[in-house]
């Protein structure tokens, strides 16, 4: 199964956005929060979304949805400590809306989806109208 990373500025975002996919999936899927800074405070760390892509590895490729702007300069770096220290893991970051794109993912992935559809489902989650 495709692994999911969810990376927000706030550790209480990121695991509430997991808590809502994993009521879209089985145990099984691999969803793994990369929220805030090691002490609690708000911030994104590179090291810490490192070790989070590497947790939902599960050979199948990692899909890493992101909340703001500074979320992908700390994910982009992650990437790179992943290269620099020989671990070869297929990443994907998904330009998507955080929670939608989450569930869409995790729901995609669960039911055996390749990164490319993960990643298309995450992204489609932008064009959904919430009113008509």
């Amino acid at each position: 199964m495709v692994g999911i990373v969810i990376v927000s500025h706030s550790k209480k975002v990121a695991e509430g956005i997991k808590d809502l996919a994993m009521q879209m999936v089985g145990p099984e899927q691999k969803i793994i929060c990369a929220g805030g800074m090691e002490d609690g405070g708000i911030g994104t760390d590179a090291v810490r979304i490192c070790d989070a892509i590497q947790s939902a590895d599960s050979g199948q490729g990692v899909v890493v949805l992101v909340d703001l702007g500074s979320a992908v300069i700390s994910s982009n770096l992650a990437l790179e400590l992943l290269q620099e220290n020989g671990i070869d893991t297929q990443v994907t970051l998904a330009d998507a809306p955080i929670l939608e794109g989450a569930i869409s993912a995790a729901v995609q992935a669960f039911i055996g989806g390749s990164m490319k559809e993960v990643v298309e489902a995450a992204e489609l989650a932008r064009e959904v109208l919430k009113l008509l």
